[in-house]
Formats: structure tokens, sequence, C-alpha cells
């Protein structure tokens, strides 16, 4: 019995198969949490006043760090929860900023599917379209994990 919520095997997926989470709204508590425990105590992020006078970004920016860490919570959400058993490597592209107030979620696409050397499991490698409510895409990730296989 397959446990409710439980992520792919990746015996289970296809290349070419397509997935979309659930969106996610960047607050402010967000953006603040996040930069003070990463110490990115940068006067973009942190100074209203900073920002009115020196960017060109209108409104308070989340840092690229932020938004690729939400993204990969509502990724293996969606896809890895359970069955994914290491993170391995990335190409990531920031394509435009995300601001707070934004909603964003992720279209995956499975784009390579091949076994690991030892234990039946499996590397797959997506490509990740971080979207706003716009339907902008703000950030494109291309992670490489290490999946379970069947009976792991």
């Amino acid at each position: 019995m397959k446990l409710l919520g439980e992520g792919f095997r990746w015996t289970e997926l296809a290349v070419g198969d397509r997935f979309k989470t659930f969106g996610r709204t960047i607050t402010e508590t967000d953006i603040v949490n996040f930069v003070t425990l990463a110490g990115m105590l940068e006067s973009l992020f942190m100074d209203s006043e900073y920002r009115k006078a020196h960017s060109a970004i209108p409104g308070r920016p989340a840092p690229g760090a932020l938004v690729y860490a939400i993204a990969e919570g509502l990724s293996l959400n969606a896809t890895a929860q359970g069955t994914g058993l290491a993170f391995l490597n990335m190409e990531l592209n920031v394509n435009g900023p995300v601001l707070e107030g934004d909603t964003i979620h992720v279209e995956i696409e499975v784009t390579e599917i091949r076994p690991a050397s030892k234990g039946g499991r499996g590397l797959v490698r997506t490509c990740n379209e971080v979207v706003n409510q716009r339907g902008e895409v703000v950030m494109t990730y291309t992670p490489l994990r290490l999946m379970a296989g069947p009976g792991a």
C-alpha cells in the first residue's frame, strides 16, 4: 500500500512527466526571518529608505536563496517526500525578482532518468520553473536527485 503523500520512486517516473505544485505567497516575515537567519542583512532586504533611493525593483525583494528554498520545499513535497535520498547537483538561473506578496509555484518536468550504480536506486533530473502569479518564470533550476527504487 502506498502512503498518502509519499513521493515517486524513480521507476514510477518517465522523461516528459510534468507536475505543478501548490502555490505559496512570500511574506515580509519570510524575508525578515530568512535574511536574519542567513546573515544576509543587506540594505536591499532590510532598509526601505535605501530601496527607495537605490533600487530599480518596485517593492521588497526576496533573496534568490529564499525563493529557491521555498521552491525546493514545494517540489519535494510534491514529488520526492520519503523517496528522495540525496541532492547531487544543479544549475540555477534567476530570471526576475520575487517580491513580498508574490505567490509562486513550481512547474516540474522530468528530463533524465537512469539507474544508479547500486542498490536499485535511480538518478532523476528535473527542470523546475518557479512561476509567479502573473505567469512569469522567475527562476529555473535543474536538480539531480538520487531516488529510491521499488521496495525501498
